[in-house]
């Protein structure tokens, strides 16, 4: 048996896909205030000030706070359809598959969201560990459901899968985020490039 962890963003797509579902869901007032109320912590991020776990809160919270549930599903499923597969890397599309030829365990490891992921990894039969979004009566709250997986994916696959059961492990990564789960395989792959 062997596992295959993959982070998602900049590792199997060619950007950012979070930031860009954000701007797509974003409405035209969120839009205008965005500069004033993200752009001081965007900086911030850009120059290591602060984590990509509170840029991510901070947005998310922005984005989604009160925001009906099934209207932002119905977008993610759309986003999902129409804009990941141009988005996704060739390379690693076809390392995600000769993995799944070999019978391996597949699994996308991400800080984005559950909404359109989930809809991108089972029309590749691949299993997921994402953050969700926490919902009240059919409303976003603007938060997570479970602490942000980012700076976690080591917890959530360990929760997951017993490590111990399995001959090999793969991972393939692009941040600090993913150094931990790096760590965990025999295997690893950072920016493109296999590590030692």
């Amino acid at each position: 048996m062997q596992l295959a962890l993959f982070d998602f963003d900049h590792t199997i797509t060619v950007c950012d896909t979070y930031s860009r579902f954000l701007r797509r869901v974003a409405t035209p007032e969120q839009r205008a205030q965005a500069w004033w109320r993200i752009g001081p912590w965007l900086l911030a991020y850009r120059l290591k000030l602060i984590s990509a776990e509170r840029i991510r809160r901070r947005v998310t919270a922005q984005v989604f706070t009160g925001r009906h549930a099934g209207e932002i599903t119905q977008m993610a499923r759309d986003y999902a359809r129409e804009q990941l597969p141009d988005l996704v890397r060739p390379e690693m599309l076809e390392q995600i598959q000769w993995h799944k030829a070999q019978g391996h365990t597949v699994v996308v490891v991400s800080g984005s969201l559950d909404l359109y992921l989930q809809h991108w990894c089972d029309a590749l039969g691949l299993q997921m560990i994402c953050n969700t979004l926490e919902v009240q009566d059919n409303r976003l709250t603007g938060r997570y459901a479970n602490d942000d997986c980012g700076p976690r994916k080591v917890a959530r696959i360990r929760k997951l899968f017993d490590l111990s059961r399995y001959q090999r492990i793969h991972a393939y990564g692009d941040s600090r985020e993913d150094k931990p789960m790096l760590a965990l395989a025999h295997e690893r792959w950072y920016r493109g490039k296999p590590l030692s």
